[in-house]
This record gives C-alpha cells, sequence and structure tokens, in this order.
C-alpha cells in the first residue's frame, strides 16, 4: 500500500496528477495525512531557509503564485521553524521579517493544525488540503539561491557577531520621518511641495550615509560596518525596465545591483545605510512613474493593445533614461558641495571623504563578486513608442528626486 507520504512525493514529482492525488489524501484518515501535510510544508520550508531563502521572500513569492492564504501558511511556518532555536541565537535580520510577518505559533499542536486552520478560515476540509499541498508544489520549484542571512542555526555573520554587522545603521525614528515625507510626495498633487518633502528626505538620508562612512574610517564606531546585500522585488509587468529603474537609483547611491528575473527579485549590493535610501527613492519613483504614465498612456482597448503595452514599455525606458541623468548630476553636485565644504554640512574633514567612498566602494563590489562570481550583462530595453519615450522623459523631468532643490 502507498504511504500518506509517497502519495505527497508523487504528486510533486508529477508522477500522478494532482487532482488525483489530492482526491487520495482527502478520502484517507486524517489522522495519517494531517501529520504528514504539516511535517511535509514545514520541512519543504526549512530547506529553502537552509538554501538562502528569507522568510519575507518565501512569503512574496508564494503570495506571487499562489494564494494569500498560501503565503499564510509560510508564515506558520516561520513560526516552527523558529521553535526549534533561542530567539537569541537567531539572526537580527531574520528575527525582524518574523516578526513584520506576525509568525507566531497559534494553533495548539501540529496534529490538529489543519482542522484549527480550516475553523480559522471557514473552510472545509478539502479545501485546506488543496492549499497545503499546492503551497507544496509552489515551494518544490524554488531553487537554493544566496545566502545573504544566515538561518537559524547557522554560523553568525562575519565580523557580526550577533548579526549586528548587517542590521540598518539608520535609527528607526529617522526612518519613519523618511517614510513619512516621501508619502507625503507621493501624495500631493503641487510638485513644488513634492520637491519640498523629497528633499528634506534625501538630506537626512544623505548626511547620515556620509557620517556613517566617516565614522566607521576613523574607527570611532564600536560596531564593524561590512557591505551587504538585500534582495528587493521587482513586479511584473516590465519587470526589465523597472529593474534598470533600481539599479539606476542603486548607482547614484553607491550601491550595485544585480537582477534576478526569473525569482522576480535583484539584489542590492551596499552598505545598509545606502540600501536603504536606494529602497525608499526606488519605491517613491516607481509610485510617481506609475501615475504620470497612467495619466499620458493611449487608450486601449482590443485595437489599441499593442500600442498601449509598447507606450508603457518605452515609457519606462525613457522614465529611468531620464532619472539617471538627474540622479548622476544631483549626485556630482552634492559630492562638490561636501568635499569643498562649501555647503555648511559640518564634515570635520571632507577631503578624507572621497578615499574612503572610494574604498567602500571596493568592499562592496568584492562582496557582489562574491556572491555573484559569474554575471552576464542585460541587454538594453528597446523602444518602440516615440509617443511613450517623450512622455516618460517629460515624466522624469517632473518627478520630484530626493536630490532636488526645494522651489521657494
Amino acid at each position: 500500500m502507498t504511504s500518506v507520504r509517497e502519495r505527497i512525493r508523487a504528486v510533486l514529482a508529477g508522477a500522478i496528477d494532482y487532482e488525483a492525488g489530492l482526491d487520495a489524501l482527502a478520502v484517507t484518515r486524517s489522522t495519517e495525512v494531517d501529520p504528514e501535510l504539516v511535517a511535509a510544508k514545514d520541512e519543504a520550508c526549512a530547506r529553502l531557509w537552509r538554501g538562502g531563502w528569507q522568510p519575507a521572500e518565501v512569503h512574496r513569492v508564494v503570495a506571487r503564485r499562489g494564494q494569500p492564504r498560501q503565503a499564510d501558511l509560510v508564515t506558520d511556518a516561520v513560526a516552527a521553524y523558529l521553535r526549534r532555536f533561542p530567539r537569541d541565537a537567531v539572526d537580527e535580520r531574520w528575527l525582524a521579517q518574523a516578526d513584520a510577518l506576525g509568525a507566531r505559533v497559534w494553533w495548539t499542536g501540529d496534529a490538529t493544525y489543519v482542522d484549527e486552520l480550516a475553523a480559522r478560515w471557514r473552510l472545509d476540509r478539502v479545501a485546506v488540503l488543496d492549499l497545503l499541498v499546492g503551497l507544496l508544489v509552489i515551494l518544490a520549484a524554488l531553487p537554493p539561491i544566496e545566502v545573504l542571512v544566515p538561518p537559524p542555526g547557522s554560523a553568525p555573520p562575519p565580523g557580526g557577531g550577533s548579526g549586528r554587522a548587517g542590521a540598518s545603521r539608520i535609527d528607526a525614528r529617522l526612518l519613519d520621518r523618511v517614510r513619512a515625507l516621501l508619502a507625503k510626495a507621493e501624495s500631493t498633487t503641487f510638485p513644488a511641495e513634492a520637491e519640498t518633502y523629497t528633499a528634506k528626505a534625501q538630506e537626512l538620508v544623505t548626511r547620515h550615509s556620509l557620517d556613517e562612512a566617516l565614522l566607521a574610517a576613523r574607527g570611532s564606531d564600536a560596531t564593524p560596518v561590512v557591505p551587504y546585500a538585500r534582495r528587493i522585488g521587482v513586479d511584473h509587468p516590465h519587470e526589465r525596465e523597472k529593474a534598470s529603474l533600481l539599479d539606476v537609483v542603486a548607482r547614484a547611491n553607491r550601491c550595485h545591483t544585480v537582477s534576478s528575473p526569473e525569482l522576480a527579485f535583484s539584489t542590492v549590493f551596499g552598505f545598509d545605510t545606502d540600501i536603504d535610501a536606494v529602497d525608499l527613492l526606488y519605491t517613491s519613483l516607481l509610485v510617481q512613474a506609475h501615475r504620470a504614465m497612467a495619466r499620458a498612456e493611449p487608450p486601449g482597448g482590443k485595437a489599441g493593445r499593442n500600442r498601449l503595452k509598447a507606450f508603457r514599455q518605452s515609457f519606462l525606458v525613457a522614465f529611468a533614461v531620464r532619472i539617471d541623468e538627474r540622479l548622476t548630476d544631483a549626485a556630482q553636485r552634492a559630492l562638490a558641495q561636501v568635499t569643498g565644504g562649501s555647503d555648511g554640512t559640518g564634515v570635520s574633514d571632507p577631503v578624507d571623504l572621497l578615499p574612503v567612498l572610494a574604498s567602500r566602494d571596493e568592499q562592496v563590489r568584492e562582496t557582489m563578486r562574491r556572491v555573484f562570481p559569474h554575471t552576464v550583462r542585460a541587454r538594453a530595453s528597446r523602444v518602440e513608442s516615440h509617443e511613450g519615450w517623450e512622455s516618460g522623459r517629460q515624466a522624469a523631468d517632473r518627478a520630484t528626486l530626493p536630490t532636488d532643490t526645494p522651489r521657494r
């Protein structure tokens, strides 16, 4: 007789039809099926944790490829996995993601997990089994990726001891202020007001980043600061164009990116203060780009579907190209002001900043080469809509950048 575990493996391997396998599990006694399914879920997630995936990343990819409730099952798997380890033995970044997901053991026991899920979600038993088996299919298709944050039970990161080497260096209150400023910039309909908000946001993160660089170089900080990496989701459609925009923002903030389009994310390498700035600015610019594109795009409909697709793709290409020009120019002006000491930033020895930044850039590149020893340069996107290109450049000119000077 085929065991429950063998049936589950057969479904995942495609040896038997999904519906037939689900029906076979549904008519088998719950005392046999439920523990095996729960164990399979937890072990599939544990394999991914050990294989480089982080809680928020698995949650995100499952939400994209499956259903929201299957993403909730991932959250439960995170909570179940953390039961194996003392909290102080888990990397702080891993814990932060688990806490952000709200991972906690809410069920009374693994043996009753399926029944408690059915009651919690008001679903019948077969529907819950379908969600669990469907989740296993999604998880089985995910490959190992680069380990950026040590999973629970593994060695701490080099130089970090407790995991603090890669933790965000920006104070939580400062991050809250920056997010609030960018939220106001995205919501206002007055360009001058938006520029004021975004300029203040960039002022905060830039000053903090330069201060951190100088403090680290002079040995004033007891905690070592090392280059790190973070994966940022790049959603469809137009993933390539959005990844290009992210790369533009990253380079302007002294970071580097490697795109993994098959997994819908880009890995951003840099120091955490700079990566935080990249994450915030990219998100804000993407909101502004989508809003401007919606206002400028031609009518769709069946006849104009191809025209609309070409317009949007060309719009985003042009937007990224023009933003690159603006960010590069703004970054050069800002650096000239700081190294020249003419802006009153209060940097005590501004000429030290150039070799410090050069050294940090080489550290970042070395980290990227270690994680991705073999990379391929992506092909540039083709522009097929002159209308979209012109609209994208105009939108980029109107976009509010944190490096802009507020208008009076």
